[in-house]
Formats: structure tokens, C-alpha cells, sequence
């Protein structure tokens, strides 16, 4: 777990740090990577399934998620210094591919790969070793800690906000396919769909 830890670590500061035009082909390489290491580290990832009442449960606690960041990008765009500016940064990156190539790319890998990793894997191994509740907060830390090194202090918070969101929701029993599923249709919503606030950004041809 510790390896999978430093080996995430490395990949977002590689996705985040490296040339920005081509930070979803970095992204990809990244969730597949690790997504993989779940896979080959991880039971309860490699019997990960989605069913119906996952779909159901995962799209009502997307919805929840997104709610809750209606409200933070308020606070955030009000209060934080160079909030509004952050949100805007975080937002281009829509623009740097095609938006059904980024949807692809989220519902196929990154999205997948990231609760495999962080629920299935890492928390599951913090669970094990310090119980369920602080094992899911250790996992939230974890999860929001490797988005300190984008740099974006809004970024760095709103990760903290939706990994406490989906670890608590593991540690109280939730299967990792609805986390699957709430994971991939909350980012096409919030950052494809229907951004939170106002965001000026461009289609790219």
C-alpha cells in the first residue's frame, strides 16, 4: 500500500506538473496505472461489480456530492483568495480535448481507477490496519493530499471534500461498484455537464 501511495503520488505531480496540453493523456496513463496496480493488489477491487442498485445508489450520492459543491464553489469563489480564479483554472481543462473524448476517458478509466485505488485498495488496507472510521479518514487525507502538489488550493480542498464524501460511504458499507458509479457521473456532471458557477472557457476545435 505504501508503494501504491508514492507510485500515485509521482503520477499526479507528473499529470499536474507536465506540459498542460496533454494533461488527459497523462491523466489516463496515470488512472490506468494504478487502476491496474488495484486490480493485481486488491480483492474486494478485483470483485468489484456494478448491478442495478448500484447505478441507483451511486447516481443519488453523485448528486448529494454535487450539491455540496453548488455550495462550496459559493464560499469559494466568495471567501477564498483567488478562489473564482481557481475554479476557472481547473475548469480549461475541459477545453484541451474534445468533451466526449473526456467523458470517454473519465467512464472508462480515470474515474474506475481512482475508486479502485483510493476505496478499494488504500482504504481497504487503512481499514484493516486502524479500524473502519479512521482508516476512512486516513484514506481522505491521502486522497486529498496528493492534490497539494497541483498547486490549486481550491482543487486541494474540493478533492479533500470528495474523498471524505466517498470514503465515509465505503466505511459504512456501500459497495465499490455504486462508489464506481457516483465517482464517473459525478465528474461528467460537475465538469463536463453542469460546472458549478460561471465558467468562461472555450471549446476546443
Amino acid at each position: 500500500m505504501i508503494g501504491g501511495l508514492i507510485a500515485a503520488q509521482v503520477g499526479f505531480a507528473a499529470t499536474f506538473r507536465g506540459p498542460r496540453d496533454r494533461f488527459w493523456q497523462r491523466m489516463t496513463l496515470t488512472g490506468a496505472g494504478l487502476g491496474a496496480l488495484s486490480l493485481l493488489a486488491s480483492r474486494a477491487a478485483r470483485r468489484t461489480r456494478v448491478g442495478a442498485s448500484d447505478v441507483a445508489l451511486g447516481a443519488a450520492s453523485a448528486a448529494a456530492l454535487y450539491a455540496t459543491f453548488e455550495v462550496g464553489d459559493r464560499f469559494a469563489r466568495r471567501f477564498v483568495p483567488g478562489g473564482d480564479a481557481q475554479i476557472q483554472d481547473i475548469y480549461t481543462l475541459r477545453t484541451l480535448r474534445p468533451r466526449a473524448e473526456i467523458a470517454v476517458r473519465l467512464a472508462t478509466i480515470i474515474g474506475p481507477a481512482e475508486e479502485l485505488f483510493w476505496r478499494g485498495l488504500v482504504q481497504e488496507d487503512l481499514m484493516f490496519r486502524f479500524g473502519r472510521w479512521r482508516g476512512a479518514a486516513l484514506a481522505a487525507m491521502a486522497y486529498g493530499g496528493v492534490h497539494i502538489v497541483t498547486g490549486n488550493f481550491t482543487l486541494f480542498g474540493a478533492a479533500g471534500i470528495a474523498g471524505a464524501h466517498w470514503s465515509l460511504l465505503r466505511a459504512a458499507g456501500v459497495p465499490l461498484g455504486a462508489l464506481v458509479v457516483s465517482h464517473v457521473t459525478w465528474d461528467i456532471w460537475i465538469f463536463l455537464v453542469q460546472p458549478t458557477g460561471a465558467v468562461a472557457t472555450v471549446d476546443p476545435a
